[in-house]
């Protein structure tokens, strides 16, 4: 693809969230959108240089425009890890200095960062110098007492300076200590405001914002208030058709029909089919499709048959059939 690829694509993207956003979700989703930026789940550079784990970055080539998340603080193993990354096919290297979990803390890398924008400055050079694909960061507005207006211009000037020229910006502090990481999601006040001047400070820097944002037409304000981007998280998870089937038409301006939920859930057989005959499971993919039919008659339902049954050995598309046997036929017909 096209270097810019990414960059056109993160009008929107689906943030890249643990145990979530695998490479089974990551296909799912792009069926229901074309153009929407998809990112990986964060895998740490230790694990790819050190610990010989390239198959974490494995994808299906369907899945672009697709970003794959760093973590680690070392420059030159992330220059080294960003080069496998582009050798993969991805279309964005990006770096997490955002993620406040405890074991990221303990590898020095995630939201501690922010309080490194040197460290991070030396990173982001080196992952740029390694390889051709952008390198871009996701960060907090702040940690712990920082005063995030002071801190957060700072930390966007050195990564400039450095040759980022895309960030994503999670409009939350992050509280090292004290909270955990679900409650970081979550407790720390939202401050768009602030972002939002970020994006007047900084013109020549393309800023997504990230946090709380909710739903297609909140993301439709952001991107009025002047934002280049969002970046939407648990919401795209739990309720993926409600933001990804209408996304190519509201937020890229393509004038697309989407497909049904129901003719989503058939079109993922084959690559089902396909995981299965490899020796996967069928929960491996479904459970990411548990909230296709989030809302609609019959998707308590659905949810319970694969919720119940798709863990067994032996299950197969046989058991996705009766699931959608569950749902009435508005739920199945609707975009």
């Amino acid at each position: 693809m096209p270097q810019n690829a990414a960059t056109r694509a993160a009008r929107l993207s689906i943030a890249p969230m643990m145990d979530w956003t695998d490479r089974h979700c990551r296909y799912f989703h792009r069926l229901m959108s074309r153009r929407t930026l998809l990112y990986t789940e964060m895998v740490t550079a230790p694990a790819l240089v050190r610990g010989g784990a390239r198959h974490l970055l494995r994808f299906d080539a369907a899945e672009h425009p697709v970003a794959v998340q760093l973590g680690g603080s070392d420059s030159a193993e992330l220059a080294q890890a960003a080069r496998m990354a582009a050798d993969e096919g991805y279309d964005e290297v990006n770096l997490n200095v955002g993620c406040p979990s405890d074991r990221v803390q303990s590898g020095a890398f995630g939201a501690v960062l922010m309080k490194s924008p040197g460290l991070v400055a030396d990173c982001v050079a080196a992952m740029i110098a390694a390889q051709p694909v952008p390198v871009t960061v996701k960060c907090r507005i702040g940690v712990d007492d920082q005063v995030a207006e002071d801190v957060l211009p700072d930390f966007l000037s050195a990564v400039q300076a450095a040759g980022v020229r895309r960030i994503t910006i999670h409009a939350r502090k992050a509280w090292l200590q004290g909270l955990s990481p679900r409650e970081n999601r979550d407790i720390p006040p939202l401050d768009y405001p602030l972002v939002h001047a970020m994006k007047r400070e900084f013109p020549g820097l393309h800023l997504s914002i990230n946090g709380g944002i909710a739903s297609l037409g909140a993301a439709e304000d952001q991107l009025a208030a002047g934002m280049d981007g969002v970046m939407i998280g648990r919401v795209a998870y739990q309720q993926p058709a409600d933001i990804l089937l209408n996304a190519d038409r509201r937020i890229f301006g393509e004038a697309s029909t989407p497909l049904t939920r129901a003719e989503v859930a058939e079109a993922m057989k084959p690559y089902i089919s396909a995981h299965l005959a490899e020796g996967g499971r069928l929960h491996d993919v479904t459970r990411h499709m548990l909230g296709l039919f989030a809302g609609l008659p019959g998707a308590r339902g659905w949810r319970r048959v694969l919720s119940e049954g798709a863990h067994r050995s032996g299950a197969g598309l046989g058991l996705l059939d009766d699931a959608l046997a569950q749902l009435l036929p508005e739920a199945a017909a609707a975009e």
